[in-house]
């Protein structure tokens, strides 16, 4: 709450393309970049295709991270929450999918985050209605419902201190495709114990990949004000919950009185099925939070049962709407 002006810590500066203890390589599979400590390895399998890059496709490094944290569940452990995951799914999971499904193929990589602290005030505007008359005129199918209220011009200012938001700093898992893949189920299996990380170590990438960050603080400043202003909102829901008409903010405004970066890395176990259908392909991603066992992804579905079981259950809606649903993942 003391926080003043804008802190950033020595990793979360702006990035350093001669950082030395770490090679990247881009991944002739996926174009992902894989991050290996150069001082106990020479190369990596690809975290998202499980491609392998060679020497020849190395690029310049990003920044090295403050911090890192390290992994806590170990591979057997990361290969029993992924097939417990699938397993649940399998009923509607694509035949394909469920004859070449290999959780041992999971991959333990570091993601890049902002750590962000902030003090921060916030005012919103807008209109809420308070309910005073509900009546009904007319007669037969003529019938009509009318609701009268006191509309109130609404301005609430709340204070607040915000404690270790993290926020991607990588491009690529920022700018989510879902046409293409679904790694936005990383943001899923959030949040991380952060407290408990260490000082940065290039060791800590002993036997798992990372991706660097290419972001510095003033790309990712606007997605924290966005989400700074959501959590804002949401202080002050409490306040207004007497307009029980509803209470709508039009405008809002933050003043962020003080910021602390620190970049670090969190740890991922990640297992990736590149699906294909009707020329149409589709990376999928089952992730687990290295640290809490937290489990999220998506598997392949065989849309012919999920029309199935939406005609057996009578309800023709229900298999559109699963469409839908199929056809954004």
């Amino acid at each position: 709450r003391d926080l003043q002006g804008t802190i950033i810590a020595s990793g979360a500066q702006d990035i350093d393309r001669n950082a030395a203890e770490v090679m990247t390589l881009k991944c002739g599979g996926c174009g992902a970049e894989v991050v290996i400590p150069i001082a106990t390895q020479m190369t990596a399998r690809c975290h998202w295709c499980r491609h392998v890059p060679t020497l020849n496709e190395q690029i310049a490094n990003g920044a090295v991270p403050d911090a890192v944290l390290p992994f806590h569940l170990t591979h057997a452990q990361a290969v029993e929450k992924i097939a417990e995951f699938a397993g649940k799914r399998r009923l509607f999971a694509h035949s394909r999918f469920k004859k070449e499904f290999t959780p041992e193929n999971v991959v333990g990589v570091y993601l890049p985050y902002m750590v962000v602290d902030a003090n921060a005030t916030s005012d919103v505007v807008g209109h809420g209605e308070v309910l005073t008359r509900t009546y009904t005129r007319g007669t037969g199918d003529n019938k009509k419902t009318y609701y009268d209220a006191d509309v109130y011009w609404l301005h609430r200012r709340v204070e607040f201190a915000v404690d270790d938001l993290t926020v991607e700093s990588s491009v690529d898992r920022s700018n989510l495709d879902i046409k293409a893949n679904t790694n936005n189920i990383i943001n899923a299996i959030l949040p991380f114990d952060t407290k408990n990380a260490v000082a940065w170590n290039a060791n800590y990438l002993g036997g798992f990949t990372s991706e660097k960050r290419d972001q510095d603080v003033e790309a990712i400043t606007p997605r924290v004000e966005d989400q700074h202003m959501s959590i804002a909102r949401s202080q002050v829901e409490a306040p207004v919950a007497r307009h029980d008409r509803g209470a709508g903010w039009e405008q809002g405004r933050l003043n962020l009185h003080g910021t602390r970066w620190v970049s670090m890395y969190l740890p991922v176990w990640l297992y990736s099925y590149y699906h294909v259908e009707g020329g149409r392909g589709m990376a999928h991603y089952i992730a687990v939070n290295a640290r809490t066992g937290e489990t999220m992804g998506s598997v392949p579905l065989a849309k012919g049962k999920l029309f199935l079981a939406a005609a057996l259950s009578g309800t023709v809606l229900e298999a559109a709407v699963i469409a839908v649903l199929v056809a954004s993942l």
